[in-house]
């Protein structure tokens, strides 16, 4: 029988039926670097903790409690009670206290389809109702999101624009990147993954000869074979290095203003903050050694090397997840302009080499198929990392992009396609939150902590177990994702279920549109086609589509310069900025008035840092980046996830010499502590991280005891502070901590273990 085809995040399989049991998964055979993580979905062990029937909370069913939510048993029911549950909440809520009391701005990685993607299905069925309170941006990129538009362009033009690794192994001689290109990152691609081509992108910087430099305070997330220079760097200060090294390149024989003066606007406003005319500092590679740990003179020597080579600069996402997250990515635009490499072949910057798939891509940019949401009539909105900030503080004001808000006082929440207790920063703080709302609805595949602490809990199907559509802008593809097997349960779609919820509304028509799952798809993907025909690339249609289950673009590959046309008129080809060029000062973001984010790039102290007086008590920098093994929270219960535990828990990484110091030992159980929470983790010893600094993946399924999470979930420590009042991004990189062997039995995790039915 002919193989198919699935789409993921994390990659794009082929599936082979199977006459009795499950398919077998197969990565594609033309990706050179696929990833493990996937092959494990169908495994007893993902597959035991599948949600077989709607479910309730015990206490919620029989008073409308909201105590006990993450602890109580459930009561499994039949779909037409559990769907008139929810509408009769709906209806309750919306006829007492309005639709802004309801938050649907559920976030995650849901479906890599366009068409059952839960979040888009949601917001759909809430707007056929008169809206939802939402939220906008992103815990990856919540202070990226909100200053690039106004400096340079969006980050999702960012993203699908970046220089393609083959134009850089051509013409770049100096890559450097702060943060490093993690290639653990780069297994993922948000809406799907296609040929994974970051590690070769790499390679061939290496075998050109390419300097590689990675700045930062981890030296093993950039691998490119051989050669990688590491300059340590205290974590957090990447804005003063930045600002040291604009300051050696301003004063450098060599540097020559022209790009600045046709390409740029606000230079002269910021020089006297540079120089320290403006108040008393200059921000010398001197001034910035005591900050960062880098030592001055290789401060010098690295910005006349930038001058005098075709230089790539890079920034990791995790520095913008951070107290005063824009400035790194603000400073290191104004640091390549100053370079005038920007729209060059290998030259300018880069936001997030290593960050997804995606960057790097020579693939064919076009715009992808789309389930239409309509319009929402709610204004009420929230940054969504400051969801625990809207449950607490219901009708207190924020600042956020120049604007005053307040938090809506919420009483239903309905998520779908996400896991807040994996996302989101001090999850005890969370936990105090979560108690707030009257409902809590949640669509989940699996008893994970977001299905655990919900009261109604309605099993969602897997894109395995439905038809659908893959593409990501720039992967490469088209992936015809057939259904491969019946779903586990009584599952259903999140389509499914929204219809079921709307019928009871008497929305049934404006939701549906009397469609079926295949003339949905059908719908989407003829309406892409003829917006794709408009650049010229023909598409067959849909039933032709169907039929060959992969349409491969490689075919329309070219090289990719970021910036080039700007850079070869400006006049012709603005930015998206006021100005339309790139915007080293900002008038709009001077005029908001804040003061922890003025109108250029500055170096603020973070609100926790290892130079900070917290430091006497929380010796440890914490660094919660992405897991090598899963997606976020994603197949955790996988045997490829577990069989990267130590102990049985996440691996925390830690320097020897940090070890030694308190009797810790590798494998060892240990306890990671600060005022917000505790959790136990397995040690890893790892020579490659600054002293004082420790590694602490996220994604372990939360498995709370008390304050004390068992598994080794970061989240339990990490700060729930807005960026700064611009953003209100994640600060989740701003987090000491201590550390300490555990003496004594560890208590087992539980996190695996099903709930009580």
């Amino acid at each position: 029988m002919k193989h198919t085809y699935s789409a993921a995040h994390w990659g794009i399989y082929e599936v082979d039926p199977q006459p009795e049991g499950a398919p077998v998964l197969r990565p594609l055979s033309a990706d050179p670097d696929p990833t493990r993580i996937g092959l494990d979905q169908l495994s007893p062990e993902v597959r035991r903790l599948r949600i077989a029937r709607p479910a309730v909370r015990k206490g919620w069913l029989e008073g409308r409690s909201r105590d006990g939510r993450g602890g109580e048993p459930f009561v499994e029911i039949d779909w037409d009670e559990a769907l008139d549950l929810v509408a009769g909440e709906i209806t309750r809520v919306r006829t007492d206290w309005g639709n802004r009391a309801i938050f649907a701005g559920s976030y995650g990685w849901a479906s890599a389809g366009r068409f059952h993607h839960a979040q888009s299905q949601l917001h759909r069925f809430y707007n056929c109702l008169g809206g939802y309170a939402r939220s906008v941006d992103s815990y990856s990129l919540g202070a990226g999101r909100v200053l690039m538009p106004h400096i340079a362009v969006d980050m999702d033009s960012s993203n699908a624009s970046h220089t393609s690794w083959d134009v850089l192994e051509d013409h770049c001689t100096l890559f450097v990147s702060f943060g490093g290109v993690p290639l653990k990152n780069t297994q993922v691609s948000s809406s799907g993954a296609g040929r994974h081509r970051a590690r070769a992108g790499l390679a061939g910087l290496a075998s050109a000869g390419v300097r590689i430099v990675n700045i930062g305070p981890v030296g093993d997330n950039l691998e490119a074979g051989a050669g990688v220079e590491w300059i340590p760097l205290r974590p957090n200060t990447d804005t003063a290095l930045m600002l040291a090294l604009a300051h050696a390149v301003y004063h450098d024989p060599a540097f020559d203003r022209a790009f600045i003066d046709s390409h740029t606007v606000g230079f002269d406003r910021f020089v006297p903050y540079l120089v320290g005319t403006a108040d008393g500092v200059a921000k010398s590679p001197e001034w910035a050694e005591p900050i960062t740990g880098v030592p001055a003179a290789a401060t010098r020597a690295l910005a006349a090397a930038m001058l005098r080579n075709r230089t790539m600069l890079n920034a990791a996402w995790a520095l913008q997840r951070a107290a005063h997250g824009e400035q790194p990515f603000w400073a290191l635009v104004t640091l390549a302009a100053m370079l005038g490499q920007i729209g060059l072949p290998g030259g300018g910057y880069g936001l997030g080499y290593g960050a997804m798939n995606v960057m790097g891509s020579a693939h064919v940019r076009i715009p992808g198929p789309v389930f239409p949401q309509g319009r929402n009539a709610v204004a009420d909105f929230i940054p969504c990392a400051r969801l625990a900030d809207m449950l607490l503080h219901p009708g207190e004001p924020f600042r956020y992009n120049g604007g005053e808000h307040r938090y809506p006082d919420i009483k239903l929440v309905h998520w779908a396609g996400g896991n807040p207790f994996h996302h989101h920063q001090d999850l005890n703080r969370l936990r105090r939150a979560w108690a707030r709302p009257e409902t809590i609805v949640v669509h989940e595949q699996y008893w994970n902590a977001a299905a655990r602490h919900a009261d109604i809990v309605l099993p969602a199907s897997t894109a395995l177990e439905r038809n659908d559509i893959g593409f990501a802008t720039r992967e490469g593809y088209y992936i015809a994702m057939k259904q491969a097997m019946a779903p586990q349960g009584e599952a259903r779609s999140d389509h499914a279920i929204l219809a079921g919820v709307a019928e009871r509304l008497g929305v049934a028509e404006a939701f549906g549109e009397r469609r079926d799952e295949m003339a949905w798809l059908r719908q989407i993907y003829e309406s892409n086609r003829a917006r794709v025909g408009e650049t010229g690339l023909a598409l067959p249609d849909f039933d032709a589509f169907w039929e060959q289950g992969l349409i491969d673009l490689a075919p329309h590959d070219a090289p990719h310069v970021m910036h080039a046309d700007f850079r070869a008129d400006a006049v012709a080809h603005p930015l998206p900025t006021p100005s339309g060029r790139i915007e080293i000062f900002s008038e709009r973001i001077a005029g908001f008035g804040l003061g922890d984010c003025p109108g250029h790039p500055v170096w603020r102290e973070p609100f926790e840092w290892l130079g900070g007086a917290e430091a006497d008590r929380f010796p440890l920098h914490l660094i919660s980046d992405q897991p090598e093994r899963r997606l976020h929270s994603q197949l955790d219960p996988s045997p490829w996830s577990r069989a990267g535990k130590v102990a049985g828990r996440e691996g925390v990484h830690i320097h020897p010499a940090d070890a030694a110091a308190r009797g810790i030992g590798d494998g060892d159980v240990v306890e990671l502590f600060n005022d917000r929470g505790r959790c136990l983790a397995g040690a890893v010893l790892n020579e490659r991280l600054l002293r004082g600094v420790v590694r602490l993946s996220t994604g372990a399924w939360y498995d709370p005891d008390g304050m004390r999470d068992r598994h080794g979930n970061p989240n339990v420590l990490t700060l729930d502070r807005g960026s700064s009042e611009l953003s209100q991004g994640c600060s989740a990189h701003s987090c000491l901590v201590d550390l300490r062997k555990w003496t004594g039995e560890a208590p087992p995790v539980r996190a695996f273990d099903l709930p009580r039915i």
